[in-house]
């Protein structure tokens, strides 16, 4: 009884804790602009299935993801093992559905097992490509210090959990094969799982019942304790994309790539100047009326979920040409920027009850003109990221606010502004010279 109530306690505990930080992440995303994404679900379904689940994208580098692979369907299936701890835990149990399962619980346990080892090998695998071959768009300077950290801890505690399973089952089996198993009179001397079959006599054979029983127990409640660590970790993390992947896909933006969106700002304003019957919509004083972007709470609900769900991947910054020539501009920067200083506005109102200038705000503070201008539209970025995410609407919305509410454009677009004010056309001749080509 003891056991069970530690074990609903933490589970509790531990469920309840994430929550409530969840909870705060969609506090911060709601902070947002609205904007309509119900549109075309069934299309919206396709492009999730496609993209989060098939992980189509992903494999336009193949080796990465067939390693990402090995992690993704590791995750999902072991839940599976995850949900008879949790029954186990909470009935006082062991292997509850062993039983009733037969062979069919075997094939899943080892099924698993396998995937087990596939993951400890993409693990290992993506530890190498950070830190001994040190691929390119792993290493930018936008991931030193807490990034790098994050991800290599997130890999090692996967390597952790991993270990703490095989303990469990390897023990196990040990402790089967000898009749001194927690689950007992279940019909023949050995588990049988794939793996754990082998490795379990392997390394545990030779050990006393009470060793067997201490690692089997250490697996059991280490597996529990290192989930319902990942979880509480997510939200402080990158990886929270784990679970925000799904939802930003199906959100994601269905229109062409090229095509801009109106600012509703700016086309009240020309309504109410071509439109004398217009009534453009109340005034919020607490909210004033911004062209663009300047800060996170500028941005739509959707783009700050683009921001929590960035995994850094870096993906786009390696398909930047604006990067790759040497600029400023990194997009993984630019989603990194605005996760960080939404986090920061979402401690601030915690602070306060309500949020307190604190003198800063995305453009400026975070992000700078000179990152935006390097920027071409080309959306490269965009097209790369394995979720798609969109840096380039954020960089296009705080653009729009450089020029329109600061005048701040380049000398560069001033003079192609002038002349469009001017010529009606970007080049430097009238209007009434537009169509000479048209007679050569």
């Amino acid at each position: 009884m003891i056991g069970i109530l530690i074990f609903i306690l933490l589970f509790g505990g531990g469920s309840a804790f994430f929550l409530f930080n969840a909870g705060k992440v969609r506090r911060n995303i709601l902070l947002g602009r609205d904007i309509d994404r119900k549109d075309r679900p069934a299309e919206r379904f396709k492009v999730m299935t496609l993209v989060a689940l098939g992980q189509k994208k992903m494999f336009a580098k193949p080796i990465p993801a067939i390693l990402h692979l090995f992690l993704y369907a590791a995750f999902v299936i072991t839940q599976i093992e995850l949900i008879e701890i949790v029954v186990d835990g909470t009935l006082g149990d062991h292997r509850i559905f062993r039983p009733s399962l037969g062979g069919f619980y075997t094939f899943m346990i080892s099924f698993i097992e396998i995937l087990s080892v596939l993951a400890f090998i993409g693990t290992v695998a993506f530890l190498a490509r950070r830190n001994l071959l040190k691929v390119p768009r792993l290493v930018k300077s936008e991931l030193n210090g807490w990034p790098k950290l994050d991800a290599n801890f997130i890999l090692l505690a996967e390597i952790t959990l991993i270990c703490f399973i095989f303990m469990m089952n390897g023990a196990d089996e040990v402790l089967y094969s000898k009749g001194l198993s927690h689950a007992q009179n279940l019909g023949d001397n050995s588990l049988g799982f794939s793996i754990s079959s082998h490795l379990g006599p392997l390394l545990f054979g030779g050990m006393s019942e009470h060793a067997l029983h201490t690692i089997e127990r250490i697996g059991w409640w280490g597996h529990l304790i290192m989930v319902l660590g990942f979880l509480n970790y997510l939200p402080y993390s990158k990886h929270f994309h784990v679970l925000l992947a799904f939802p930003n896909v199906f959100y994601s933006n269905l229109n062409p790539l090229g095509q801009f969106t109106n600012l509703e700002s700016v086309t009240n304003e020309v309504k109410a100047m071509m439109d004398p019957s217009f009534t453009p919509p109340p005034a919020n004083p607490d909210q004033p009326m911004r062209f663009g972007a300047k800060e996170v709470t500028d941005l739509s609900w959707k783009q700050l979920l683009d921001a929590y769900s960035c995994t850094e991947c870096g993906r786009c910054t390696a398909a930047c040409p604006a990067n790759i020539t040497g600029k400023l501009l990194s997009p993984r920067k630019i989603m990194m920027s605005t996760r960080d200083r939404l986090e920061e506005v979402g401690k601030n109102i915690d602070a306060n009850g309500t949020f307190k200038d604190d003198g800063k705000a995305l453009l400026g503070s975070y992000i700078t003109p000179e990152e935006l201008w390097a920027c071409t539209s080309c959306n490269a970025c965009t097209e790369a990221c394995p979720i798609n995410i969109d840096p380039l609407s954020i960089i296009t919305d705080m653009r729009r606010f450089i020029v329109m509410e600061e005048s701040a454009a380049p000398a560069e677009l001033n003079g192609m502004f002038a002349n469009i004010e001017n010529n009606g056309a970007p080049w430097q001749f009238p209007q009434a010279d537009r169509l000479n080509w048209k007679n050569e």
